[in-house]
């Protein structure tokens, strides 16, 4: 999928979030064309239904819940860097 495809995809899943975490709360919901295609329990189980049906690359699969926990990720690091490594030195 090029970048301007998942893009258009994904602005899909964000100009109907509120609708879809209505219809799928919780699911992962496959998305191809602008449209839902399919909805599943797990991210697994929602990527392997949809490759049965879809060239990999044409899908989307984003899970459906409220706010931007849906599409946002924080991940956390306990590396501590040399003094060298840190900024401003």
């Amino acid at each position: 999928m090029s970048s301007e495809e998942l893009r258009k995809q994904f602005h899909y899943f964000l100009d109907h979030q509120d609708e879809l975490v209505g219809l799928y709360l919780g699911k992962f919901v496959v998305i191809q064309d602008c449209q839902v295609r399919g909805a599943c329990a797990s991210d697994i189980e929602a990527v392997e239904e949809a490759r049965k049906k879809f060239e990999p690359g044409t899908f989307l699969v984003q899970k459906c819940i409220p706010g931007e926990e849906a599409y946002t990720h924080t991940f956390h690091s306990r590396v501590a860097l040399p003094p060298e490594c840190k900024t401003g030195n």
